[in-house]
């Protein structure tokens, strides 16, 4: 009985952790230049495909009717509030607490980028690597919910 007890509490604890290691949920956005507030962003992952949306805006600078008149794809002209900004992303097979395979568009200068998610600090940081080529950039998303 005991060992039952001990075996479950520790499958709850190990599944716990697993659940803060993932991106899902609300994420607030910080500009790596200016460290300013920029947005928050929901990840959400369908059929283990992980994808996220601008929920809100929090840069006072930014205007709520805004489009992505730079982008090049289906999101030309599209609301950047509500807009999916990221998409097609996997669990690493080699990093179950890693998350890739897919891009980010930066609404500001509508460039897409490969990117990477990499829940840290137990799942309370979130940094998100996008890439062109072998440069980079990394910015840390701090979890809200």
């Amino acid at each position: 009985m005991i060992k039952t007890v001990v075996g479950t509490t520790l499958l709850l604890v190990s599944l716990s952790a697993f659940a803060q290691m993932s991106p899902v949920g609300l994420w607030k956005t910080i500009d790596d230049d200016t460290k300013k507030e920029k947005s928050l962003v929901r990840i959400k992952e369908a059929n283990g495909v992980y994808s996220g949306s601008i929920e809100k805006l929090l840069d006072p600078e930014s205007k709520p009717d805004a489009v992505c008149d730079k982008c090049t794809d289906d999101r030309k002209d599209k609301p950047v509030l509500g807009m999916t900004i990221l998409r097609g992303l996997k669990a690493s097979e080699g990093d179950a607490a890693v998350f890739e395979g897919g891009t980010i568009v930066d609404p500001n200068n509508g460039k897409v980028y490969r990117t990477r998610l990499k829940p840290v600090e137990d799942g309370k940081k979130l940094e998100m690597r996008g890439y062109i080529g072998p440069f980079y950039r990394t910015q840390v998303w701090l979890r809200v919910e």
